[in-house]
């Protein structure tokens, strides 16, 4: 049986604790001593107290306290431990930034609870950006009493990310994420995973399309007689579904079929839809209760569970105190993904046995045709190792690029001129008729350009960033892909290529990068041959931003027409419900 998270907090022994070791809260403690490794936490500084209290009765001065001081001594040593704490933390950095010359880092003053209220009702990011403009591209704000330094300036994070890499580890984010996401690649700071990954995203196999092909067609097929209903579509759930099928192919070498559970029907009935006992039909009831929708609901939970936790910091466990939510869906998961790994554990004995009876083949090397699946089972038999590796790889496979094809396609409701001229470049590169192949996507330049505009940076740091106007010009808030191709890009980017980091940079950076633009690329190719006339249907979106929000200088406060949502990625908060036209029963129409 699992210790609860609360429990687990109060009795841990910091010397057990690697990380307290390097806590300066812990180091510059009133009371340090023998009991740092004999009593818990929670005891260690009213267990002190009381004694001192105790002797000073007995001694030559016989002082004696009433309870009720008693009381307030042993309540109290906590919070004053804090305030001391503090006080001489903030001392001895002022101190040691003095010795070194160096600019202490202006402090926020303002509340946790101020900043949490801005992150669960406020614009993306607005309490940040309110702060950017107050204190700079740099301040502390605390958490709980852990200062965290917030930066947006791209020399800090080229130091973080590349240059001073050794000197930056995740630190406290591995505590925090280790229920959902385990030791995988995203959680850990080591080569090893990420050695284990990269011959997986080699140019050879991300370019072949034949993966992105098929789950292609079987969700544009899926969209088209949505529509054909009457009804408006989640092209959120939608391609969520492709990216999940998509990287099961590519990692597993066989795809969840996330695809046939169908798509969800509009959140509310309106005099404009058709009936809705079309919404009450076995294809919603498989909907809901296709294994899929729950390994994905499950997984989305999760990374919300995880982002509550990047707030609360490392006393986390306090807000878990009972049950640790995240493990919870980590539970979820696993069940829609155990029968792969069971079936791909089972294929590779049988593999090795008939390799040791002919004698050939060496276990340890990457196979031609071998799935990613394939290989980790060959490199560790620790099964938790693998499903660790497995769900980082598959949150980095879906989510992103899922996300990424959701803002592209709200664009494209947003702005006709752009789809004309996707659609130009497509007609010149590839045609309608036929599909793309791995050169035709690299020679459209204007498409990529469109995916670099479309990228929406769930840190908070990288979202700033990428809309400040002294590092992208004047017109930084407006969507304009051509800024990655005209002379901007030469007065912006290349002299400064830190100010745009959609896959991160340096030892950290993303090993599917070109994977999830081949994807990306493929697929709005693809639905860009078979649909026209995009529109968002606001009628039947859930969330909308609130009427009061009104513009401001500096942000796209106000001018969305989504609510945008964040944990690990960044998405549309209640789905992008969407309506397109199909080409095709277009032009039957007008020929009629």
């Amino acid at each position: 049986m699992a210790i609860p998270p609360g429990i687990e907090l109060i009795f841990k022994d910091t010397e057990a604790n690697p990380e307290a070791k390097n806590d300066p809260d812990a180091k510059n403690a009133i009371f340090p001593g023998p009991t740092q490794s004999i009593l818990p936490n929670a005891f260690k500084l009213p267990f002190i107290t009381l004694l001192l209290l105790k002797l000073l009765q007995q001694s030559p001065f016989g002082v004696n306290l009433p309870t009720w001081a008693w009381v307030a001594a042993l309540v109290s040593v906590h919070p004053a431990n804090w305030i001391v704490s503090t006080l001489y933390n903030m001392h001895r950095v002022k101190k040691e930034a003095a010795a070194r010359g160096a600019i202490l880092v202006p402090r926020v003053k303002g509340g946790i609870f101020e900043l949490i209220g801005k992150i669960r009702n406020g614009y993306m990011a607005e309490g940040f950006f309110e702060w950017s403009r107050q204190y700079g591209q740099t301040y502390i704000f605390p958490i709980f009493g852990v200062d965290r330094i917030m930066t947006m300036e791209p020399e800090h994070i080229k130091a973080i990310l590349a240059t001073q890499f050794d000197d930056f580890h995740k630190g406290e984010i591995d505590d925090q994420f280790n229920s959902l996401l385990g030791s995988g690649v995203f959680n850990s700071d080591g080569e090893f995973h990420r050695n284990m990954t990269r011959p997986f995203f080699s140019k050879v196999r991300i370019s072949d399309y034949d993966v992105f092909e098929r789950h292609a067609e079987e969700t544009l097929s899926v969209l088209a007689n949505r529509l054909a209903q009457g009804y408006p579509v989640d092209f959120q759930d939608a391609v969520a579904r492709f990216t999940l099928d998509s990287a099961t192919q590519f990692l597993f070498g066989k795809a969840v079929d996330s695809t046939s559970a169908g798509l969800p029907y509009p959140p509310s009935s309106s005099s404009s839809y058709p009936s809705s006992s079309l919404a009450s039909s076995s294809s919603s009831e498989t909907y809901l209760t296709h294994p899929s929708t729950k390994f994905v609901t499950a997984f989305a939970q999760g990374q919300q569970a995880l982002a509550f936790r990047g707030i609360r910091g490392k006393y986390w466990r306090l807000f878990e105190f009972w049950k640790d939510e995240a493990a919870g869906y980590r539970k979820d998961v696993e069940e829609f993904v155990n029968p792969i790994l069971d079936e791909a554990v089972k294929s590779l004995r049988r593999k090795e046995k008939g390799d040791m009876e002919s004698g050939s083949g060496s276990m340890k090397e990457v196979g031609e045709e071998e799935t990613f699946l394939e290989h980790l089972v060959k490199v560790t038999k620790d099964k938790k190792v693998v499903m660790d590796e497995l769900l980082n790889i598959l949150l980095a496979a879906r989510d992103t690029t899922a996300s990424l094809l959701t803002f592209s396609v709200y664009v494209l409701t947003q702005r006709p001129d752009i789809v004309a001229r996707l659609k130009s470049e497509i007609s010149e590169k590839v045609g309608f008729a036929r599909r793309p192949t791995y050169e035709d996507t690299r020679e459209m330049k204007y498409l990529r350009a469109f995916l670099n505009g479309s990228y929406f940076q769930c840190g908070y740091s990288i979202f700033l960033m990428h809309r400040r106007e002294d590092l992208w010009g004047p017109d930084a808030l407006e969507f304009d892909p051509d800024r990655f191709l005209d002379e901007r890009l030469h007065k912006y980017l290349i002299p400064n290529p830190f100010i745009f980091l959609p896959f991160n940079a340096g030892p950290r950076i993303c090993l599917g990068q070109q994977f999830a633009y081949n994807e990306a690329s493929y697929f709005l190719i693809k639905l860009l041959q078979k649909f026209d006339n995009f529109s968002h249907v606001l009628d039947v979106q859930p969330s909308q931003p609130p009427p009061e929000w009104k513009p401001e200088p500096g942000t796209t406060k106000g001018r969305d027409k989504v609510t945008l949502f964040s944990h690990l990625t960044m998405s549309v908060k209640d789905g992008l419900w969407i309506r397109m036209e199909n080409v095709h029963e277009t032009l039957e129409e007008g020929q009629k």
